[in-house]
This record gives structure tokens, C-alpha cells and sequence, in this order.
């Protein structure tokens, strides 16, 4: 029996009907590299040889009576794995659509916490998705946050899958036993002697606030910090529905490479911000909701350091706050301010460290926090007073190939969990060569997710023409031979040929099901929507 942290306790006391709080990798799958295809039961059978590898399979949680403290976790004496995984299937014709629409009906429905709170879906059918073959799947992972980070949830997917195609199947020996509940007695023992250990936690915490405020109180007095208050709001800054909506665009780990090289001085971090900074000024320009003052979007952090053990699970995250710089029409000046809000955002987290959020949370009494997550949600208090007007969250994944029973993992999705106050929710995935930026959002804050899926890829191509016509404009200012207008040359040729390896998001550029798309994009502006057209009254984006 193991007790939950501060932290994952207060992903389960804020879970409700509207707002359940799991996140989800995605994969979509090649199954043409296995020799003689994938069935279902090949896919059970490596959940099964792969399920001692971490414990958040088998845990269920136990809570405390009055939620007076933090829940435990139990092996579930009545693990049923075939509970857990489940087997779906598209109709045709299989496409891009579709697979969004059921993502977003899946990830609006909440875990059975009385189980161990994780689903598995294997939704076979996709004969018609860009870059994928006919006959590929997809897995649909979903775990509860208060189980897995980022982090962890990566390690849960390595370890389900092989380096190679052909790998044969392991056996470990699996010592597991499942364990009864704890009495009430015992919980509220434990509850009691919890709460006698209170105050020597605020005096960890007294202690740790005292040495960061005078580095905080001296950066913002030298003007190093900025202040990333949300001085407007916006129409994801209300309280979220059940419903949501999914899509996704993907991009070439070389292009982003490219547009970072050519502009200098920022990351490839900062690149995807500043297109996540322009879709949103485009989404709003065309509703007329655009705010005078830039957006801020929360960005999580991870606090684990190197040596620390993933397998666990559990989450080890705090988070910073970023200027989208929303307020800049041209990407590039946005681009480079928002590296200089990165710069400035991490010298903050640094000054105070980034272990303060956990430490604070980890300081408050388990029935403190309990009641004050429940008053929070009664009184939509984080809709009220929102401090965010998106969160952002970057999760990488291997640079080499994987394998599920054969079939090679082709794309990686993630998709997170809006929040009452900040219901649009940005994933970053970056994956053997490719990104994957995608956004899952409250369906009654974005009615029509095709048209934020084109200002996504809008901004995306905005972002590259600018870049590279920078990269023309400053090529005749370098000396011949240098190294310098040698990378600028070469980004400027690359550039172009990389466009065909990125689809539009419309059904009309859809390439052929059985070959990746060669269609090169134009790069210009989406074409704008009228602020209440919607998509043939359906929940998902385009295709990649």
C-alpha cells in the first residue's frame, strides 16, 4: 500500500462529471511490417507480457474516509486485463474525421476509479488517413493524471513496445499478488498521524519561501521577470462542458529545425509557441474576440531529475507562465519575443525553483485540500479568475522507430484534459523525425475545430514563408565561403522541398490512401470562416 502525493491527490479530488482528468498518448500504426498482420489477441498478449514494467497497471486507488487524507494505492485483487483493453473499429471509410470525432467522445467519458484507472483502445479501420497505408489502428491509451506525468507515461509506452519489428516475445517472471483494502480503522489511524506531521512540513515550506523571495522580489525590481497575469479574458477562460472536440496537425522535426536556424537566438520550443500564439490570434481575429494584451498559456515543467525513477508513475511537475505574444502580427518579431519571455519565465523558475509548487502543495493537509478542491469546482472559482488562457505542454518521445506486435508506431499523438477556466488544451509530441501539435478543447468554447485546425497550419506556413524569405534577404550579406550563408542556402533549399512532406487539413487535399501526400502546400494564409461556420456540425479536424 502506497499514498499518493499531495500533487496526484489533487487530480483526484478536482475530477468531476465535466472535468475528468486523464491524459492519453496516441499511436497509429503500420501494420503492413508485420509478417502476418496484427490481431487483437497479439496485441492482449503484449499487454500481458509487458504489464509488470510499471505498477500503474494493477493499482487501484482507496480513499479516505472524508477525504481526511491523501487516497493509497492497492494492488487490485481483481485485476482483469481484459477490462482494460478494448477493441474498436471505424466504419469506412476510416478517415481523419471520423477518428477524431471518436477520440473526442472517448476522452470525454470519465475512468472507473473504483478500478485501476487506466483504458486501453485498439480501434482497428483507418484506411484512409494521409501518410498511413490502408488496414493501419491505432491505440488509444487513457490514464489518469493522477497516475502518470509525461514523463511517465512515455516509459509506459516504450516499455509496451519493441526496437524491432521481428522481436520476439519475452517472458519475466511476475511475482504480482493482489492485496485486500485497508480497513477504515487503519485509513483513519494513518489519516491522524498524517496530520501531527502538518507542521513540520510548513516549516519546510516557510523555510524554502523565505530564500526564494528575495531572488523573486529582486528580479522583478531589476525588470528580469515579467508579469504574465491574465489581464483579459477570452472564451476559453469560462467553464468547461462533458463534450469536446480533437484534432491534430502534423510537421517536420527538419522544418521547425530550419525555421529555428534561420531566425537564431530560440528553440525549437519557441517555434511551436509562436505558432500555437498565431493560431489563436487568428481563431479570435475572425471572431472579433482578439485581446489588446498578449494571451499567457501555462507550459508544465518537470521537477524529476535524471537519476529519479519514471516506473513509478506519479507526477513530478510544476509549471511556468509564457506571453504567446498574440498582441505582434508578424511571426517572426513574435517568434523572438517569445524566446525572450522563455529566457526571462526560466530565470524566474530558476530564482524560486522549480520544486516550490510541490513543496507548497505537498505542505497543505490532505483534508485542506480536499475541501478547498471541492469549493473550487462547486464555486467555478478557476473559471472566475482565470490564469491562463491555454496550457501547452511539450512531450518527447524516441527518434527511432517502435513496434507494436510487428506493426511499426507511424504517428504519436497526445491529447491532455481541459479545465474549467482553461478549456483549450495544447499537446506537443515529437516523434522519429515529426511533430505533432494538437488541441482538445470544450465543444461549446470551439464549435468548429476544422477552422482552428486551419489556423494552426495557417500560422505554421506563415511562420516558414517569413523565415525564409529572411533567409533570401540576409543570404547577399554574407561573405562568400562563410559558414553562415553556407546553412542559409542550404535552410533555403531544404525549405522548399520540405513542403511536401506537410498536409493541409482539408478533405480536398487528402492524398491517396495507400501513399504518403506529395501535393505541395502553398504557403499562405488559411482561407478565414465566417466566426459562426462550423464543419457539417461534426466534432474533429481535417486530416494531416
Amino acid at each position: 500500500m502506497k499514498q499518493l502525493s499531495q500533487i496526484d491527490s489533487i487530480f483526484v479530488y478536482n475530477e468531476s462529471a465535466h472535468q475528468p482528468l486523464h491524459i492519453s498518448p496516441i499511436l497509429i500504426y503500420d501494420q503492413s511490417t508485420a509478417k502476418n498482420g496484427v490481431r487483437f489477441k497479439d496485441i492482449l498478449a503484449r499487454f500481458q507480457e509487458r504489464i509488470h514494467k510499471s505498477p500503474v497497471f494493477r493499482q487501484r486507488l482507496v480513499r479516505v474516509p472524508l477525504n481526511l487524507d491523501s487516497p493509497y494505492w492497492v494492488e487490485d485483487e481483481h485485476f482483469d486485463l481484459e477490462f482494460h483493453v478494448r477493441h474498436l473499429s471505424l466504419p469506412k471509410p476510416g478517415d481523419w474525421r471520423q477518428f477524431c470525432i471518436l477520440l473526442a467522445r472517448l476522452h470525454s467519458r470519465p475512468l472507473d476509479l473504483n478500478r485501476p484507472p487506466w483504458e486501453a483502445y485498439i480501434i482497428e479501420g483507418l484506411d484512409n488517413i494521409n501518410g498511413m497505408p490502408p488496414g493501419a489502428f491505432a491505440m488509444y491509451l487513457k490514464i489518469h493524471h493522477c497516475a502518470i506525468d509525461g514523463a511517465t507515461g512515455n516509459q509506459i509506452i516504450e516499455a509496451l513496445h519493441d526496437l524491432q519489428p521481428d522481436a520476439r516475445p519475452t517472458s519475466y517472471p511476475d511475482n504480482w499478488q493482489g492485496e485486500a483494502p485497508p480497513s477504515t480503522l487503519t485509513l483513519l489511524k494513518n489519516a491522524a498521524v498524517n496530520a501531527m506531521r502538518s507542521p513540520s512540513r510548513a516549516a519546510k515550506l516557510a523555510k524554502h519561501a523565505y530564500t526564494s523571495h528575495f531572488a523573486e522580489k529582486k528580479g522583478f525590481q531589476g525588470r528580469a521577470f515579467e508579469n504574465h497575469e491574465v489581464k483579459e479574458r477570452i472564451r476559453f477562460n469560462e467553464s468547461i462542458t462533458p463534450h469536446r472536440v480533437f484534432g491534430g496537425f502534423r510537421m517536420n522535426l527538419q522544418d521547425l529545425k530550419e525555421i529555428k536556424n534561420i531566425v537564431g537566438d530560440c528553440t525549437l520550443n519557441d517555434v511551436v509557441l509562436s505558432i500555437v500564439g498565431g493560431a489563436m490570434r487568428r481563431y479570435l481575429m475572425e471572431k472579433g474576440e482578439l485581446p489588446e494584451h498578449s494571451l499567457v498559456a501555462g507550459v508544465p515543467i518537470s521537477t524529476r531529475s535524471v537519476e529519479q525513477n519514471t516506473t513509478e508513475g506519479g507526477n513530478q511537475v510544476a509549471g511556468m507562465r509564457l506571453h504567446l505574444r498574440t498582441d505582434i502580427a508578424d511571426p517572426l518579431q513574435r517568434l523572438r519575443l517569445i524566446h525572450q519571455d522563455a529566457v526571462a519565465s526560466k530565470a524566474y523558475a530558476n530564482a524560486i525553483g522549480v520544486e516550490r509548487m510541490s513543496t507548497i502543495l505537498n505542505s497543505i493537509p490532505a483534508g485542506l485540500a480536499s475541501v478547498g478542491m471541492r469549493v473550487v469546482s462547486s464555486t467555478h472559482l478557476a473559471a472566475r479568475a482565470p490564469l491562463l488562457h491555454t496550457i501547452i505542454t511539450n512531450v518527447p518521445g524516441p527518434q527511432f522507430p517502435m513496434y507494436m506486435a510487428g506493426a511499426k508506431a507511424g504517428l504519436w499523438l497526445g491529447a491532455g484534459c481541459p479545465l474549467d477556466g482553461t478549456g483549450l488544451f495544447h499537446t506537443v509530441n515529437s516523434y522519429y523525425g515529426s511533430i505533432t501539435l494538437t488541441f482538445i478543447c470544450c465543444r461549446k468554447m470551439m464549435p468548429d475545430p476544422d477552422f482552428y485546425h486551419q489556423c494552426i497550419t495557417g500560422a505554421f506556413h506563415e511562420l516558414q514563408q517569413q523565415s525564409l524569405a529572411l533567409a533570401k534577404k540576409s543570404a547577399p550579406a554574407k561573405s562568400v565561403g562563410s559558414s553562415s550563408q553556407s546553412r542559409t542556402a542550404k535552410a533555403s533549399a531544404k525549405s522548399t522541398r520540405s513542403k511536401k512532406a506537410v498536409t493541409t487539413g482539408t478533405t480536398a487535399t487528402r492524398a491517396p490512401a495507400n501513399k504518403a501526400p506529395t501535393k505541395k502546400v502553398q504557403a499562405k494564409k488559411a482561407p478565414a470562416k465566417k466566426a459562426n461556420q462550423t464543419t457539417s456540425g461534426t466534432t474533429a479536424s481535417g486530416t494531416y
